[in-house]
């Protein structure tokens, strides 16, 4: 079958003198049927190209849905004298969330049986379920075309019935105050940025709701939320390097908003609530790596803070919880979480023990205050996810859950471990692989490389059932842990954006190399997958080192970089000045330009390229993998295989049911699997 080539229709774009020609500029036209006809083109193509893989993609989709346990169900916790459980039924795509008053035993009321809500559905998904003090109403939000925009309904759980309120273009999450009528909610503009802050009066149109607060800063984004004490309703402000808190009591929730420390640029903090303070997690004092500071609830301004935990250069705080009688700490050492706990009086201070070389852990959902127990999740390459209740006071723990891997699987038959690469300015970066145990590791042994390295997220390692289906079949998987995220600590985030962006795509190269020359792989069986920003480290490790890879794979990848930093019309833009750098700036714009995965195409060989996106992307738009698939399809000078795949119905997320996403791991899976000569 013909590969389909998109026509050409020059467009100048043109930036304080800079004259790029962008041919495909004419595919971000949404509604015009030249557009939709050209994906479906390409659909069509890689449907044709892969359709000797269909029994493949068919077997790995049963093979990974009969790891995974159906009936399932979430391990319960307590709020405000409900246990809260959210289960799967065999054959539902979707969960049931349900709830049980006071104690386990008691009759279970189902809140929503999303399956059934979903039904007409091609997308959908329920989010921000949010129950009032009195515990009778459920307010929640719903997106049913996947651009990550909610209507807010409300659910009255005595009577089952749906309230005549509707709140449109909202994120779907919301507070609600101590008086059971009194809603506080953010709604997005066109750009899809979290922008105001809305109170809604219960039984009212929207069109009677009181703006609270408007961000105008269009490089911020709010939103709400109640404080742990259920005391205080705050609105938060956040940029790349700045936020800002206000807050109000939640039984007076027609009272003004009280700023808690004006923003200042560089000045970074979170807080929550506890007695008669405030306490802040915050870089303030160049504390790069964090500190956690309290000030009295009534003097809330900087010059108040006072450290609880000082700043240490060698450890960040990523996280904290507060108990009754102990602080609990969710610390970042030498690339491994920990977790440390301390009793106010001072007489406690010690780190949970784990005992596997490469793993993650994480402070759970802990919504009470009065309790020794404190529930923490677990997982490695070879250990499926946990959920630990640990008691606080004897040091003594409960495995509440470990997630159900059904069939012969052992994790005794695989072996994870953390590698060290120097990058080529002689930093060490962290790698972690996983493989079978009898697994013989040579040139030929095929390898898929995962990486991501923006926003300061972390890409901890964790245990996936899907994945077994790589490592089975004699695959090795690594996970670059490369600046650009968190991982090492703040420092290592700052070390990967702006104008040092760069270190990240080198990074993730050097690892590359490194693999190959140490005869983990070779560059026949070498892969990289990446998704979203994910994407962009894809294009642009494809541009720069395009012979080290057999095959890579291109998730909803953010390639089109410098276009569309300089649209602000479009999701996302302005609030990401402060992570790639504003290019209405020359020395920004032209270093955008330098790395670009769009605008570095060149006439060369190119490694075989599996692409997915989703025609309703808020996050990246369908349009930067369409335009890119297109140039490359002009320019490049290999016969290796290029594969654009858009579901027409989801976005940046995939598909929304539960299994329904395995169809698309299976497809990836199997374009990997294709090009090794895999054919079972």
């Amino acid at each position: 079958m013909e590969a389909p080539r998109a026509k050409k229709i020059e467009k100048k774009l043109i930036k304080d003198g800079d004259v790029r020609i962008d041919e495909y500029f004419w595919l971000n036209q949404r509604e015009d049927h030249n557009v939709i006809d050209y994906l479906n083109a390409e659909n069509q193509y890689t449907d044709e190209m892969m359709k000797d893989t269909e029994l493949l993609q068919q077997k790995l989709y049963q093979e990974i849905k009969s790891k995974i346990k159906e009936d399932d169900e979430s391990v319960p916790f307590k709020y405000n004298g409900y246990w809260y459980i959210s289960r799967y039924e065999t054959g539902g795509e979707y969960p049931i969330h349900t709830r049980k008053k006071e104690n386990l035993n008691a009759q279970e009321e189902v809140m929503f049986n999303v399956n059934e809500m979903a039904k007409g559905h091609s997308f959908y998904n329920l989010a921000g379920v949010n129950i009032s003090e009195n515990n009778q109403l459920a307010a929640f939000g719903v997106d049913t075309v996947s651009r990550r925009i909610y209507t807010i309904r409300i659910k009255d759980l005595n009577t089952g019935k749906l309230l005549s309120d509707k709140l449109e273009n909202t994120t779907g999450g919301s507070v609600w105050a101590a008086d059971n009528k009194t809603l506080f909610y953010t709604r997005k503009d066109e750009t899809l940025r979290a922008f105001q802050i809305w109170k809604h009066k219960l039984g009212t149109d929207q069109s009677k709701d009181q703006l609270v607060f408007e961000e105008k800063d269009d490089t911020f984004d709010t939103f709400v939320f109640k404080t742990k004490s259920r005391k205080y309703i705050v609105i938060g402000s956040s940029s790349t390097v700045s936020d800002e808190y206000r807050f109000t009591a939640a039984d007076h929730p027609d009272d003004e908003f009280k700023i808690i420390q004006p923003r200042e640029r560089n000045l970074e903090y979170s807080i929550e609530h506890y007695g008669n303070d405030f306490y802040i997690l915050t870089n303030k004092d160049k504390a790069t790596n964090f500190k956690l500071m309290k000030t009295p609830v009534d003097k809330t301004e900087k010059n108040n803070w006072t450290d609880v935990i000082a700043h240490r250069p060698e450890v960040f705080i990523e996280n904290f919880e507060i108990f009754n009688d102990y602080l609990a700490l969710e610390e970042r050492f030498e690339g491994l979480t920990r977790i440390n706990i301390r009793s106010w009086d001072g007489k406690t201070d010690y780190f949970l023990p784990f005992k596997e070389e490469v793993y993650t852990a994480g402070i759970g959902r802990n919504p009470e205050f009065d309790t020794d127990i404190l529930r923490i999740g677990y997982t490695s390459m070879t250990t499926p996810s946990s959920v630990i209740d640990f008691n606080m006071k004897n040091k003594t723990s409960e495995v509440k859950k470990v997630q159900p891997v059904l069939g012969n699987f052992n994790k005794d038959d695989y072996e994870t471990k953390r590698i060290w690469v120097t990058a080529r300015d002689g930093v060490k970066v962290p790698v972690s692989i996983v493989y079978r145990k009898d697994l013989k590791i040579g040139p030929d042994t095929p390898l898929l490389q995962y990486g991501y390295g923006s926003y300061g997220i972390n890409m901890d390692v964790y245990f996936s059932i899907p994945r077994l289906s790589l490592l089975d079949r004699g695959f090795i998987y690594a996970i670059a842990h490369i600046r650009g995220g968190q991982e090492l600590g703040r420092p290592w985030y700052e070390d990967g954006k702006l104008l040092k962006k760069k270190n990240t795509f080198n990074d993730f190269v050097d690892i590359s190399s490194y693999l190959i020359e140490n005869n983990y792989t070779s560059a026949k069986h070498l892969y990289a997958m990446g998704g979203s920003a994910g994407g962009l480290l894809m294009g642009a490790v494809m541009n720069q080192a395009p012979e080290l890879y057999n095959g890579i794979v291109a998730q909803v990848p953010f390639v089109d970089v410098l276009t569309t930093m300089l649209d602000d019309s479009i999701p996302l833009t302005t609030g990401e000045y402060d992570e790639w750098g504003n290019p209405n700036e020359k020395e920004y714009y032209d270093y955008m330009k330098s790395y670009s995965p769009y605008d570095n195409i060149e006439k060369k060989d190119y490694p075989n390229l599996l692409v997915t996106t989703g025609l309703h992307d808020s996050q990246v738009q369908y349009w930067e993998p369409a335009k890119w698939v297109a140039k490359l399809r002009d320019l490049k000078t290999d016969h290796h295989l290029l594969l654009l795949k858009t579901n027409m119905d989801a976005g940046h997320g995939g598909a929304s049911g539960r299994f329904e996403s395995l169809k698309e791991t299976a497809l990836e899976y199997s374009f990997l699997f294709k090009l090794e000569g895999i054919k079972n």
